[in-house]
C-alpha cells in the first residue's frame, strides 16, 4: 500500500497524467478508490491516544478521481441518473440490506449487516457493521460511522473532501442519533453517545455539563453520555441572545449500558426526544 500511496501523491503534486487520461494514473487512482470501497483501508481513523489521523492520500485519490471521471447515464431499472461516480453493487453478498430509495456511491464503505432505508451514504464514508441508516439520512463524504449505531430519520452527517488535512466527521460505536440531528464540520461522538433529536453538533459548537456548567469540549461529545440541543446567553449591542450549544444531561458509569425506558424518561423530563 505505501507504493501506491507514492504514487497518488505524486499525481496530486502533477496532474498533468490525469489531465492527459494515462492509463496507468487512471488504474492507480481506482485501485486507491477500491481499497476504501472493499473496506481495506480508510480515510482516518483514530489512534491509540484517541487522537484522529487522517489518511490524505486517500482524500486526494478522491478529488483526483473526480478530475478525470466524466459524466455519464445509468440506469437502474425505472431509475436514470447522470454523475461521475458509479454506485456500489452486490450488496447481497456482502451482506447489506439496501432498501429501494437507497444508494451508495462506489468508495464508500457498508461493513456486514448494515441496513440503509432510503438514504445516502457518499464517497470515501464508512459505515460499520449492524449500523441502520434510516430514512432520508445522509453519510457525507469521508465521515467515519461505527458499529451498531441508529442514525435516525433525517440526520445529516456532514462530509468534507477539501482539504485533504480537514478531520471528517466521527461516530463512535453503540451510538443513538436522534431525528433530524446534524452533526457536520469535523464533529466527534464518542462510543455510546445518545443525541437527542434536533441537536446541531459542529467542530465549533460548545458541548457543556449539565451539572457543573463546565464547557467539555468544542464539538466533541464524551463516551457514554447523552446529549441534547440548548443554547446559551450572549449579550450583544442589541440584546441577550440564545446561542446553540450542546447539553450533557447524563453521565453513564463505566461498564453501564443505555436502558430504553429510562432513557426515554430523563429524554420526557428534558423535554428533548430521539
Amino acid at each position: 500500500m505505501r507504493d501506491l500511496q507514492t504514487r497518488i501523491e505524486a499525481l496530486w503534486a502533477d496532474r498533468t497524467p490525469i489531465a492527459e487520461g494515462d492509463p496507468e494514473a487512471r488504474a492507480a487512482v481506482a485501485e486507491a478508490i477500491g481499497l476504501l470501497d472493499s473496506g481495506t483501508a480508510r480515510v482516518a481513523e483514530v489512534d491509540g491516544n484517541g487522537e484522529v489521523v487522517v489518511h490524505q492520500w486517500l482524500k486526494q485519490a478522491i478529488l483526483l478521481l473526480f478530475s478525470m471521471a466524466e459524466m455519464e447515464t445509468m440506469e437502474l431499472g425505472p431509475f436514470e441518473y447522470a454523475d461521475k461516480i458509479p454506485l456500489k453493487s452486490d450488496y447481497q453478498a456482502s451482506g447489506v440490506r439496501v432498501v429501494p430509495g437507497a444508494s451508495a456511491r462506489w468508495g464508500s464503505f457498508l461493513d456486514k449487516g448494515v441496513i440503509m432505508m432510503p438514504s445516502y451514504v457518499n464517497i470515501g464514508a464508512r459505515v460499520g457493521a449492524n449500523t441502520m441508516v434510516d430514512t432520508w439520512a445522509t453519510v457525507g463524504s469521508c465521515a467515519q460511522i461505527g458499529a451498531n449505531v441508529h442514525l435516525s430519520g433525517g440526520v445529516g452527517i456532514g462530509g468534507v473532501l477539501e482539504p485533504p488535512q480537514a478531520v471528517p466527521v466521527f461516530v463512535g460505536d453503540d451510538c443513538l442519533v436522534g431525528s433530524r440531528c446534524i452533526v457536520a464540520d469535523g464533529a466527534r461522538l464518542g462510543d455510546g453517545v445518545v443525541l437527542g433529536a434536533g441537536c446541531v453538533l459542529t467542530g465549533s459548537i460548545p458541548v457543556i455539563d449539565a451539572a457543573s456548567g463546565e464547557e467539555l469540549a468544542r464539538g466533541s461529545v464524551p463516551d457514554w453520555t447523552v446529549a441534547v440541543s440548548a443554547t446559551r446567553s450572549r449579550t450583544f449591542d442589541g440584546g441577550t441572545f440564545g446561542l446553540p450549544c450542546v447539553l450533557v444531561i447524563r453521565h453513564l458509569e463505566p461498564g453501564e449500558r443505555h436502558d430504553k425506558a429510562r432513557l426515554n424518561a430523563l429524554l420526557r423530563e428534558q423535554g428533548a426526544a430521539t
